[in-house]
């Protein structure tokens, strides 16, 4: 299971025809296999929610999502 997280000012996504726009956030692309369980899928939830990729203050990398 891999995932490439990238910030964004606006963002968007079109599946069958239909679209959805974000502002500022994150991009998550993630890559599964049918060897991932659903241990490996929590691991990186927990990863990707407290990467430290927003700037505090100070211009700091100090908030995670």
């Amino acid at each position: 299971m891999r995932a490439v997280i990238q910030r964004v000012s606006r963002a968007s996504v079109e599946v069958d025809g239909e679209s959805r726009e974000i502002g500022n956030g994150l991009v998550v692309l993630v890559g599964i296999s049918v060897e991932d369980t659903d241990k490996d899928a929590k691991h990186l939830v927990d990863k990707i929610v407290n990467l430290r990729i927003f700037s505090d203050h100070n211009g700091k990398l100090n908030f995670s999502a």
